[in-house]
Parts: structure tokens; C-alpha cells; sequence
């Protein structure tokens, strides 16, 4: 019954993520809102937020950006502060490493 209560509060967790809004640090960009996460199941630790890419024109998709947990600054009561370089748009996946 103990795991039962552990998972159900890591995903009431996760579920107050997506309530949040990404904003950039690095230039005050808002990214969005947090789509997913990506969890290391070995140790139940959260690896990365993933933010949609923005719709444009012709309901057209931009990259949806993979941020590592190392790159979360600060946790406010409605935002997550992100240190990351200036992404460029386009198609697929963006998945930002350290020293891009």
C-alpha cells in the first residue's frame, strides 16, 4: 500500500508541473506550459521537462524543447525559471545540452 501512495503523489506532483509556465532566463522568453516529463524510472527521479513547440501559420508545429533538470533554476508558485541558450525553430524535437 506504501508504493500505491508514492506513485499517486509523484503524479499529483507531476500534474502541478503543467500548471506551470517555462520562462528563459538566458533572454525572458516564455516557452510555454510543460507538456511532459521524462522520469528515470531506476531511481523515480524527474530527467527533463518537455515544453511544446509554439503553432504558427498553417497550424504548423515548431520543435518541442527538452529541458534537463540541471538546467531548472528556481520553482515559483506559477513558473519555472530555465538557464538555456536562445533555441532557433523548427521541425522535430530540440533537446538542449550543456555548452549548446
Amino acid at each position: 500500500m506504501r508504493v500505491g501512495r508514492e506513485v499517486s503523489a509523484l503524479f499529483s506532483r507531476i500534474s502541478d508541473l503543467k500548471l506551470r509556465e517555462v520562462i528563459n532566463l538566458q533572454d525572458g522568453r516564455r516557452l510555454g506550459f510543460v507538456e511532459d516529463v521524462e522520469l528515470d524510472l531506476e531511481s523515480g527521479r524527474i530527467r527533463s521537462i518537455i515544453v511544446p513547440g509554439k503553432s504558427s501559420f498553417w497550424l504548423l508545429r515548431s520543435e518541442n524543447i527538452v529541458i534537463p533538470w540541471e538546467q531548472i533554476k528556481r520553482f515559483g508558485t506559477d513558473v519555472i525559471l530555465v538557464e538555456m541558450p536562445s533555441l532557433s525553430t523548427g521541425g522535430g524535437t530540440h533537446i538542449y545540452l550543456p555548452g549548446q
